[in-house]
Protein backbone atom coordinates (compact mmCIF):
# COMPACT_ATOMS: atom_id res chain seq x y z
CA UNK A 1 0.00 0.00 0.00
CA UNK A 2 1.29 3.45 -0.85
CA UNK A 3 2.23 5.33 2.29
CA UNK A 4 0.33 8.40 1.11
CA UNK A 5 -2.95 6.51 1.55
CA UNK A 6 -2.71 5.81 5.30
CA UNK A 7 -1.21 9.24 5.93
CA UNK A 8 -4.10 10.86 4.06
CA UNK A 9 -6.70 9.12 6.22
CA UNK A 10 -4.84 9.31 9.54
CA UNK A 11 -6.89 12.24 10.84
CA UNK A 12 -10.17 10.59 9.80
CA UNK A 13 -9.19 7.33 11.50
CA UNK A 14 -8.22 9.27 14.63
CA UNK A 15 -11.53 11.15 14.60
CA UNK A 16 -13.56 7.95 14.36
CA UNK A 17 -11.35 6.23 16.95
CA UNK A 18 -12.24 8.95 19.47
CA UNK A 19 -15.90 7.98 19.12
CA UNK A 20 -15.42 4.39 20.33
CA UNK A 21 -17.63 3.27 23.21
CA UNK A 22 -15.04 3.28 26.00
CA UNK A 23 -13.92 6.79 25.08
CA UNK A 24 -17.46 8.14 24.92
CA UNK A 25 -18.58 6.74 28.28
CA UNK A 26 -15.48 8.21 29.94
CA UNK A 27 -15.69 11.69 28.46
CA UNK A 28 -19.48 11.69 28.75
CA UNK A 29 -18.97 11.11 32.47
CA UNK A 30 -16.29 13.81 32.74
CA UNK A 31 -18.40 16.55 31.18
CA UNK A 32 -21.31 15.96 33.57
CA UNK A 33 -19.34 18.29 35.82
CA UNK A 34 -19.57 21.15 33.32
CA UNK A 35 -22.30 23.72 32.80
CA UNK A 36 -20.27 25.67 30.24
CA UNK A 37 -19.63 24.46 26.72
CA UNK A 38 -16.13 25.99 26.64
CA UNK A 39 -15.01 24.00 29.69
CA UNK A 40 -16.44 20.76 28.27
CA UNK A 41 -14.65 21.31 24.97
CA UNK A 42 -11.40 21.90 26.87
CA UNK A 43 -11.96 18.57 28.62
CA UNK A 44 -12.24 16.96 25.19
CA UNK A 45 -9.03 18.64 24.02
CA UNK A 46 -7.14 17.61 27.16
CA UNK A 47 -8.39 14.04 26.76
CA UNK A 48 -7.12 14.09 23.18
CA UNK A 49 -3.74 15.44 24.26
CA UNK A 50 -3.36 12.69 26.86
CA UNK A 51 -4.50 10.02 24.43
CA UNK A 52 -2.06 11.24 21.77
CA UNK A 53 0.81 11.48 24.26
CA UNK A 54 0.57 7.80 25.17
CA UNK A 55 0.09 6.53 21.63
CA UNK A 56 3.03 8.56 20.30
CA UNK A 57 5.23 7.45 23.21
CA UNK A 58 4.42 3.76 22.84
CA UNK A 59 4.63 4.08 19.08
CA UNK A 60 8.11 5.55 19.41
CA UNK A 61 9.22 2.73 21.74
CA UNK A 62 7.82 -0.02 19.51
CA UNK A 63 8.53 1.42 16.04
CA UNK A 64 11.80 3.23 16.60
CA UNK A 65 13.10 1.21 19.54
CA UNK A 66 11.94 -2.10 18.01
CA UNK A 67 10.45 -3.08 21.38
CA UNK A 68 7.94 -5.49 19.86
CA UNK A 69 7.77 -7.43 23.13
CA UNK A 70 5.24 -4.83 24.33
CA UNK A 71 2.62 -6.44 22.09
CA UNK A 72 2.21 -9.22 24.65
CA UNK A 73 1.06 -6.65 27.21
CA UNK A 74 -1.63 -4.94 25.12
CA UNK A 75 -4.48 -6.98 26.64
CA UNK A 76 -3.33 -5.88 30.10
CA UNK A 77 -3.33 -2.28 28.90
CA UNK A 78 -6.96 -2.76 27.89
CA UNK A 79 -7.78 -4.16 31.32
CA UNK A 80 -6.20 -1.12 32.97
CA UNK A 81 -8.56 1.06 30.96
CA UNK A 82 -11.49 -0.98 32.24
CA UNK A 83 -10.36 -0.49 35.83
CA UNK A 84 -10.01 3.23 35.18
CA UNK A 85 -13.59 3.41 33.87
CA UNK A 86 -14.90 1.70 37.01
CA UNK A 87 -12.98 4.10 39.24
CA UNK A 88 -14.07 7.09 37.15
CA UNK A 89 -17.75 6.19 37.50
CA UNK A 90 -17.42 5.70 41.26
CA UNK A 91 -15.41 8.90 41.68
CA UNK A 92 -18.00 10.94 39.75
CA UNK A 93 -20.77 9.79 42.07
CA UNK A 94 -18.60 10.61 45.08
CA UNK A 95 -17.93 14.08 43.66
CA UNK A 96 -21.61 14.73 43.11
CA UNK A 97 -22.70 13.85 46.62
CA UNK A 98 -19.77 15.67 48.22
CA UNK A 99 -19.58 18.88 46.19
CA UNK A 100 -21.78 19.22 43.09
CA UNK A 101 -24.94 19.98 45.01
CA UNK A 102 -23.31 23.09 46.46
CA UNK A 103 -20.91 24.27 43.76
CA UNK A 104 -21.32 25.36 40.17
CA UNK A 105 -18.90 25.09 37.29
CA UNK A 106 -17.29 28.47 37.95
CA UNK A 107 -16.03 27.24 41.31
CA UNK A 108 -14.61 23.99 39.96
CA UNK A 109 -10.86 23.94 39.83
CA UNK A 110 -9.10 23.80 36.49
CA UNK A 111 -7.51 20.63 37.84
CA UNK A 112 -10.52 18.87 36.32
CA UNK A 113 -8.81 19.40 32.94
CA UNK A 114 -5.86 17.50 34.40
CA UNK A 115 -8.22 14.63 35.17
CA UNK A 116 -9.35 14.62 31.54
CA UNK A 117 -5.71 14.55 30.45
CA UNK A 118 -5.01 11.64 32.79
CA UNK A 119 -8.01 9.70 31.49
CA UNK A 120 -6.74 10.30 27.95
CA UNK A 121 -3.29 9.03 28.94
CA UNK A 122 -4.74 5.76 30.19
CA UNK A 123 -7.02 5.44 27.16
CA UNK A 124 -3.97 5.78 24.96
CA UNK A 125 -2.75 2.49 26.41
CA UNK A 126 -5.77 0.69 25.00
CA UNK A 127 -5.61 2.39 21.62
CA UNK A 128 -1.87 2.03 21.17
CA UNK A 129 -1.76 -1.72 20.63
CA UNK A 130 -3.86 -2.20 17.51
CA UNK A 131 -2.88 1.19 16.12
CA UNK A 132 0.88 0.69 16.37
CA UNK A 133 0.66 -2.83 14.91
CA UNK A 134 -1.46 -1.53 12.03
CA UNK A 135 1.00 1.26 11.28
CA UNK A 136 3.96 -1.13 11.41
CA UNK A 137 2.18 -3.39 8.90
CA UNK A 138 1.26 -0.66 6.44
CA UNK A 139 4.18 1.77 6.74
CA UNK A 140 7.76 0.58 6.74
CA UNK A 141 9.39 3.97 7.38
CA UNK A 142 9.82 4.77 11.09
CA UNK A 143 9.54 8.52 10.47
CA UNK A 144 6.37 8.20 8.39
CA UNK A 145 4.90 5.87 11.01
CA UNK A 146 5.44 8.49 13.72
CA UNK A 147 3.94 11.19 11.47
CA UNK A 148 0.90 8.96 10.99
CA UNK A 149 0.46 8.52 14.74
CA UNK A 150 0.79 12.28 15.29
CA UNK A 151 -1.85 13.06 12.65
CA UNK A 152 -4.02 10.29 14.08
CA UNK A 153 -3.73 11.99 17.48
CA UNK A 154 -4.84 15.33 16.08
CA UNK A 155 -7.88 13.62 14.56
CA UNK A 156 -8.72 12.01 17.90
CA UNK A 157 -8.56 15.42 19.60
CA UNK A 158 -11.03 16.84 17.08
CA UNK A 159 -13.34 13.86 17.52
CA UNK A 160 -13.39 14.13 21.29
CA UNK A 161 -13.79 17.90 21.13
CA UNK A 162 -17.03 17.37 19.19
CA UNK A 163 -18.20 14.55 21.46
CA UNK A 164 -17.48 16.49 24.67
CA UNK A 165 -19.38 19.51 23.34
CA UNK A 166 -22.43 17.43 22.48
CA UNK A 167 -22.45 15.50 25.76
CA UNK A 168 -22.21 18.74 27.76
CA UNK A 169 -25.41 20.22 26.29
CA UNK A 170 -27.76 18.54 28.82
CA UNK A 171 -25.70 20.14 31.60
CA UNK A 172 -25.95 23.71 30.31
CA UNK A 173 -26.98 26.44 32.74
CA UNK A 174 -30.59 26.29 31.53
CA UNK A 175 -30.90 22.64 32.49
CA UNK A 176 -28.63 22.74 35.54
CA UNK A 177 -31.52 24.09 37.61
CA UNK A 178 -33.38 20.80 37.15
CA UNK A 179 -31.66 18.83 39.89
CA UNK A 180 -33.61 15.62 39.32
CA UNK A 181 -32.74 15.51 35.62
CA UNK A 182 -29.12 16.41 36.31
CA UNK A 183 -28.74 13.68 38.93
CA UNK A 184 -30.41 11.12 36.65
CA UNK A 185 -27.94 11.87 33.85
CA UNK A 186 -24.95 11.79 36.21
CA UNK A 187 -26.14 8.49 37.67
CA UNK A 188 -26.70 7.02 34.21
CA UNK A 189 -23.28 8.08 32.91
CA UNK A 190 -21.55 6.76 36.03
CA UNK A 191 -23.32 3.40 35.88
CA UNK A 192 -22.42 3.08 32.19
CA UNK A 193 -18.78 3.77 33.08
CA UNK A 194 -18.77 1.11 35.80
CA UNK A 195 -20.59 -1.55 33.75
CA UNK A 196 -18.57 -1.00 30.59
CA UNK A 197 -15.35 -0.90 32.60
CA UNK A 198 -16.21 -4.25 34.20
CA UNK A 199 -16.95 -5.68 30.76
CA UNK A 200 -13.55 -4.53 29.44
CA UNK A 201 -11.73 -6.05 32.43
CA UNK A 202 -13.49 -9.44 32.07
CA UNK A 203 -13.02 -9.43 28.29
CA UNK A 204 -9.26 -9.00 28.59
CA UNK A 205 -8.43 -10.98 31.72
CA UNK A 206 -10.90 -13.85 31.69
Amino acid sequence: METSFPLLFAAFVGFSHALEADHLVAVGNLVTKRDRLAFAIKDGIYWGLGHTSTIVLIGFIVIVGKATFLSSYFSYFEAIVGIMLILLGCFRLYQYFKTDRYLNDTTHSKRHHHLAYGVGLVHGLAGSGAMVLLVMTEIQSGIKSMVYLAIFGIGSMLGMLVAAGIFSLPFSKKMASNQHLQFSLILLSSILCIIYGAYVVVENLA
